[in-house]
C-alpha cells in the first residue's frame, strides 16, 4: 500500500488526523542482542505471527513528533533528541532494549527527507512522525521478548482539535498510579483510558482531566495532553511525577513563558484550587498541551457536575505562547533554544 506519488493538499487538508500514511516507512530489527541498521521501504503492511509477544503482554512503546516547513522552504524536525531521550526512558520501563541515538536519528531524518512533500504551505500543517518499538518474538508465555521491531511512519497533519474543547474532571477512574507506567509512553496507558473517556464523550465532553489515584483531589493530565492553567497571569501546571508524561510541548511552553517573564509554577495543583479561582472571579485559562494538539484551549471544565468557563480570548497568555512557538518552528522568530533540527 502507498499513497499517491504527488501530494494532494486537498486530500491532506480534509483527512482525519493520523489516517493518511505517507509513502515510506523505516524498519529495523533487534535480534541476537543488537539492533540492525534498518532500511527505508515503501509503506506496506508488516507480517507478524499471532504468537508475537506484542499482542499479548504489552511490550509496545511509541513517540509522537512533528516536522514543519519553514517560511524559507526548509524542513525542521522539532526537538527530536528530546523525543529520543523520552523513548529510551519508556523502553527501559517496559524492559525493552534502548535505541542507539544514531539509529533513531537516521530513521527519523530519512523518513522526513523522503516524505517532506506531504507538508503543505499552510502554517497549521505539519508532518506527524510516529516511532514505534514492538516485541516481535514468537512465543506464548509471559516473558521479556528477545526480538523487537523499530518502525518509523509518518502522516500529514493539520489541527488536532478544530475548536476549543469541553472537559470533565475525572474523579472515579484512574489513569496511572505511583510506581506504575504513567510516565512511559506505552500502549497500555492509552488502552486503560478508553473507557472513562468514552463515558465522558457520551456526556458531551471531548476529553477528561485525570486526577491522582489516591483520593482524586490533584490535577494530573488531560487525555493525550499535559494540562496547564493560567490564573491571574501566573502559569500553573502539575509537577512531573511517576504518573505524568514529560511532554515536549509542555517543556517548550514553560521555557518560553519563563523567558517572557511570566511567573511559572510547577507543583501540585488541587482541583479545589482551580475551582476556587473560578468561584472568586479570577481570570482562568485552561489548556491541554501536547505534540498532536499543540495547545488546545478548554472552553468548559466540569467539576462534580458544576460547569466553569475558562477564558479563551485571542489575547490570552496561552494564545500568545502558541503563536510564539509556531513562529519559532516556522523560522519567523529566532530559535534561541536550538530546538529546530533543520534538514540540510
Amino acid at each position: 500500500m502507498s499513497t499517491s506519488p504527488e501530494t494532494n493538499t486537498n486530500i491532506v487538508a480534509t483527512t482525519t488526523f493520523g489516517k493518511l500514511p505517507t509513502d515510506h516507512m523505516f524498519i529495523a530489527e533487534y535480534k541476537n542482542g543488537k539492533w540492525g541498521e534498518g532500511q527505508l521501504k515503501r509503506f506496506q503492511k508488516i507480517l507478524l505471527s499471532p504468537f508475537a509477544l506484542c499482542f499479548h503482554y504489552g511490550q509496545t512503546v511509541f513517540e509522537g513528533m512533528k516536522a514543519f516547513r519553514m517560511k524559507d522552504g526548509r524542513v525542521n524536525i522539532f526537538r527530536p533528541l528530546k523525543n529520543y531521550e523520552r523513548m529510551n526512558l519508556s523502553l527501559e520501563r517496559m524492559c525493552m532494549p534502548p535505541l542507539p541515538e544514531d539509529l533513531f536519528m537516521h530513521a527519523v531524518t530519512q523518513m522526513v527527507e523522503a516524505d517532506k512533500k506531504f507538508i503543505d504551505d499552510d502554517e497549521d500543517a505539519s508532518l506527524y512522525i510516529r516511532p514505534l518499538v514492538i516485541a516481535s518474538e514468537e512465543r506464548i508465555g509471559v516473558k521479556v521478548s528477545d526480538e523487537y521491531l523499530f518502525i518509523v511512519m509518518c502522516s500529514p497533519a493539520k489541527k488536532y482539535f478544530a475548536n476549543p474543547i469541553k472537559v470533565k474532571v475525572e474523579t472515579t477512574f484512574t489513569r496511572a498510579a505511583e510506581g506504575g507506567t504513567g510516565y512511559a509512553k506505552c500502549g497500555g496507558n492509552y488502552g486503560a483510558a478508553y473507557y472513562p473517556t468514552h463515558l465522558a464523550r457520551l456526556q458531551g465532553f471531548d476529553q477528561v482531566i485525570w486526577t491522582d489515584s489516591h483520593n482524586h483531589t490533584l490535577m494530573e493530565e488531560s487525555g493525550t495532553m499535559n494540562v496547564v492553567f493560567v490564573v491571574d497571569g501566573t502559569l500553573v501546571t502539575p509537577a512531573l511525577s511517576g504518573t505524568i508524561l514529560d511532554g515536549i510541548t509542555r517543556d517548550s511552553i514553560l521555557t518560553l513563558a519563563r523567558k517572557n517573564g511570566m511567573k511559572v509554577e510547577e507543583r501540585k495543583v488541587s482541583v479545589k484550587e482551580i475551582q476556587q479561582a473560578f468561584d472568586e472571579g479570577k481570570r482562568v485559562e485552561a489548556c491541554g498541551v501536547g505534540t498532536a494538539a499543540v495547545i488546545a484551549p478548554m472552553e468548559l471544565i466540569d467539576i462534580d457536575g458544576k460547569k466553569y468557563i475558562p477564558y479563551t480570548g485571542e489575547d490570552s497568555q496561552m494564545s500568545k505562547l502558541k503563536r510564539q512557538l509556531l513562529e519559532m518552528r516556522l523560522g519567523i522568530q529566532k530559535d534561541e533554544n536550538n530546538w529546530n533540527y533543520i534538514l540540510k
